[in-house]
């Protein structure tokens, strides 16, 4: 029987979440944005972008730019509170994600739109006879429950 090998220990979070609590703590006191939570602020927002969520998309530098906007603009007006004792990376992931998925909801919308105007463009020219040559080639199909609501 062969031996299986051990596999590394996998790394809970991408940065250190004391560390980023901390530099959190001085922006708050300061209002000096340091490179180290500048940094932090990234990799929250590059490192979600590699989760089995989102990993295909095709505008994930566009969820990731939303990300940014949105965790920048809740840190410059300081929503993080300490008081709640949660953990400031889980918070700042979680707007991070919630800015994914409002941009693919965007972007869904948008697709929608573009397919039905290709659709509505397609049935006018092909039922047009100028384009057709002077007799009606295309036949929209009809759907069943179109049928039903139609009677």
């Amino acid at each position: 029987m062969a031996k299986r090998k051990k596999s590394k220990k996998k790394t809970e979070y991408y940065i250190e979440p004391k560390v980023f609590k901390e530099s959190l703590k001085k922006y708050y006191n300061s209002d000096i944005l340091t490179d180290d939570l500048a940094e932090n602020i990234k990799k929250i927002a590059y490192g979600l972008s590699y989760n089995s969520n989102f990993i295909n998309y095709t505008y994930k530098d566009d969820m990731i730019g939303d990300a940014l906007v949105k965790m920048y603009a809740a840190l410059k007006h300081k929503k993080y509170k300490f008081e709640s004792n949660s953990n400031p990376f889980s918070y700042f992931t979680t707007i991070a994600f919630n800015a994914f998925i409002n941009r693919i909801k965007k972007e869904k919308k948008h697709h929608e739109a573009i397919s039905n105007y290709r659709e509505k463009v397609y049935d006018e020219y092909m039922s047009d006879p100028e384009y057709t040559g002077g007799g009606v080639v295309y036949v929209k199909p009809v759907d069943e429950e179109d049928e039903m609501y139609n009677q």
